[in-house]
C-alpha cells in the first residue's frame, strides 16, 4: 500500500535563452561605413588632375610640415589639419606651401635627388648593355640640384668624332632615363660640352660651339623618344670647350660629354629670371636710387639752363 502512494515527481530543465546582443551589427556598420569611404575617395580621386593627386600625396607623406607651412586665407584659420587655396575645396595654396617647404628644407632636398640618383643606377644595372657605361657616368647633388654627367671616352665615345651621330648605347641610356625623369616634378636642362681640339675651319665656321649644342639637342631628342615631356625642358644649350672638368686638361676626351641637370625649383626660377628674383631686383633698385635721383636733378638743372639760354 504505501508503494500504491509514493508521490511522483517530475524534473523540469528550465531553459535559460541568452541574449546574443547586437555588437555584430555594429561591426558590419562599420566596415560597410569604411567601404563607402573608400569608395568614395576612389571615385574622387579619379575626377582629380595629376597636380591635385601629388598634392594629396605630399601631404600625407608629411601632414605635420604641410599643415604648419601657415598662410593667410581663410582656410587656414581654425583647423590643426589646415586646407589650401581660396577655400577648402582648392588646392593651389597647400601646391605653394608644398614647394615652399622643399625649397627651403635642404636635407629633403637631398633624399629626394639622392633618391633619383638610386632609381637611375638600379635601372642602368638591370640593363646588361648600359651595366658597361656605369664608368662613364658621374652623379652630383649641388646646389642647383642633381647633376648626371655622361662622360666620353676613347673606347667608347658617345658620338662620332667630330659628330653630332649619337651612338646606339647611348641613345639607349637617354631612353632609359625619360621614365624615371618624369616621375619627378622638377624640371630639368641639358649642355653639351667637347675637348679643345679645333676644327680645321676655326671658330668662323663650324666649330665646337655648334658641335656641343647640336650634341645636346640629339640628346634631348633621345630624351623627347623615349617620352621624356617636353615641357619639362627648360633650357637646351651648348658650352663648347669653356667649361672642362675639375682636374682635367682641355683637351682631356671624357671633356666630351653631356650634362643633365635637374634643377631644383629655386634654381629653375632663377634661370626663368635671368639670373634675378624679385628680391635681388627690389635690392638692386634701392642701390641705384640716390644715383638715379642725382642724375635726375643734373637733368633737371641742365633743361632749366637751357631753357633760360632760350629766352635770352
Amino acid at each position: 500500500m504505501a508503494e500504491d502512494h509514493r508521490p511522483i515527481i517530475i524534473r523540469r530543465k528550465k531553459i535559460v535563452k541568452k541574449h546574443h546582443g547586437g555588437s555584430w551589427k555594429i561591426a558590419l556598420a562599420d566596415f560597410m561605413t569604411a567601404l563607402m569611404a573608400l569608395f568614395l575617395v576612389m571615385w574622387i580621386l579619379s575626377m582629380s588632375s595629376e597636380k591635385d593627386r601629388q598634392s594629396i600625396s605630399e601631404y600625407f607623406r608629411t601632414p605635420l610640415l604641410v599643415s604648419m607651412a601657415g598662410g593667410e586665407r581663410s582656410s587656414n584659420a581654425a583647423s590643426v589639419i589646415q586646407g589650401g587655396g581660396t577655400d577648402p575645396t582648392h588646392m593651389e595654396g597647400e601646391q605653394a606651401r608644398i614647394d615652399l617647404r622643399r625649397e627651403t628644407r635642404p636635407s629633403d632636398v637631398r633624399r629626394h635627388f639622392n633618391e633619383i640618383r638610386r632609381r637611375v643606377e638600379s635601372a642602368i644595372e638591370a640593363d646588361p648593355v648600359l651595366r658597361a657605361l656605369k664608368a662613364q657616368l658621374q652623379f652630383d647633388v649641388t646646389r642647383e640640384g642633381l647633376r648626371i654627367m655622361m662622360l666620353d671616352t676613347e673606347t667608347k665615345p658617345m658620338f662620332e668624332v667630330g659628330s653630332d651621330r649619337i651612338a646606339p648605347y647611348m641613345e639607349r641610356l637617354l631612353r632609359t632615363l625619360a621614365p624615371l625623369l618624369n616621375e619627378i616634378p622638377n624640371e630639368v636642362t641639358i649642355s653639351g660640352h667637347t675637348d679643345s681640339l679645333p676644327y680645321a675651319g676655326g671658330e668662323r665656321g663650324y666649330s665646337n660651339w655648334e658641335l656641343s649644342a647640336d650634341r645636346a639637342n640629339e640628346s634631348r631628342k633621345a630624351l623627347l623618344d623615349g617620352g621624356f615631356e617636353p615641357e619639362r625642358l627648360l633650357l637646351v644649350m651648348g658650352a663648347a670647350d669653356r667649361i672642362p672638368l675639375d682636374g682635367t686638361a682641355t683637351d682631356d676626351p671624357r671633356n666630351r660629354r653631356i650634362t643633365i641637370v635637374v634643377h631644383t625649383f629655386e634654381s629653375a626660377e632663377f634661370i626663368k629670371r635671368q639670373g634675378f628674383f624679385p628680391q635681388d631686383q627690389e635690392e638692386l633698385d634701392a642701390r641705384l636710387e640716390p644715383d638715379v635721383q642725382q642724375l635726375n636733378e643734373e637733368f633737371q638743372r641742365a633743361t632749366n639752363a637751357t631753357d633760360q639760354t632760350k629766352q635770352k
